[in-house]
């Protein structure tokens, strides 16, 4: 892996032009009191730290909404914040480039597709845009780090901002299987609206795939056959199903 001296994906942008250049419909999802605040503080706090001479990752933090609009989400699995590596944060939850070395919850996650699917498996890329593709959100819940130091821009105002994404797609009418793995992603359980008359959503929870807890109680993520049980759940509700091997091995 490169150093931080020649990282591929650091951040230079202004976070107000990042916002610009998504879709509007995305945009629109941040037309709240909440959300708008809460840009501000993030902006004014990602420049003085650009200023200061802080190393950033990703150089796109908004990736994951550039493939997909709410209502074509199918699946959306969440994280925390990225990869605190050079050159490994993307912009999309669990993903890094093939020229990184597979992350320890990444490679839990592989051995849980090769479980649920041992007769197709073959060995998979890091990097996980096939996925996004085909409509899965891989949202983290805070969109930048500072080189080095994990969950520091946690607690800056990203969380009012990837809530009011999650609350957006969880309430977009066509069926959604939410995978939240760990406890910080099923805190956010409360944005998902259900019962009658809302849009179907399947929620699917189990351990975090990270090493310390994949396969400890209560609920191992290892065995949770969460892929095959969202693509099951999708068809019947007459919705195509995720590829999660992919054929660009």
């Amino acid at each position: 892996m490169a150093n931080s001296n020649s990282a591929l994906n650091v951040f230079r942008d202004d976070l107000a032009h990042c916002v610009q250049q998504l879709p509007k419909i995305w945009q629109d999802a941040f037309n709240t009191p909440s959300a708008q605040a809460a840009l501000t503080r993030l902006r004014v706090f990602l420049a003085e730290q650009l200023e200061a001479g802080a190393e950033i990752y990703p150089a796109t933090p908004f990736r994951a909404l550039h493939t997909l609009n709410p209502d074509t989400v199918k699946v959306i699995i969440l994280g925390q914040d990225p990869y605190h590596g050079a050159n490994q944060a993307q912009g999309l939850a669990f993903s890094v480039p093939d020229i990184c070395p597979c992350p320890p919850s990444l490679r839990n996650i592989f051995k849980e597709l090769a479980l649920e699917y041992p007769d197709s498996y073959t060995p998979q890329t890091h990097e996980l845009s096939r996925w996004a593709e085909q409509g899965v959100l891989l949202l983290n819940t805070v969109l930048t780090v500072q080189s080095g130091l994990p969950a520091s821009h946690a607690k800056k105002g990203w969380e009012s901002i990837t809530d009011a994404i999650i609350a957006n797609v969880a309430n977009s009418p066509q069926p959604k299987v939410f995978m939240l793995w760990g406890a910080h992603a099923q805190s956010k359980q409360v944005l998902i609206p259900t019962g009658p008359g809302r849009p179907p959503s399947l929620i699917l929870t189990s351990n975090h795939p990270s090493p310390l807890s994949a396969q400890r109680p209560p609920k191992p993520f290892i065995g949770c056959g969460h892929f095959m049980q969202a693509n099951d759940w999708l068809a019947r509700h007459g919705v195509s199903g995720i590829d999660w091997l992919g054929d660009d091995q």
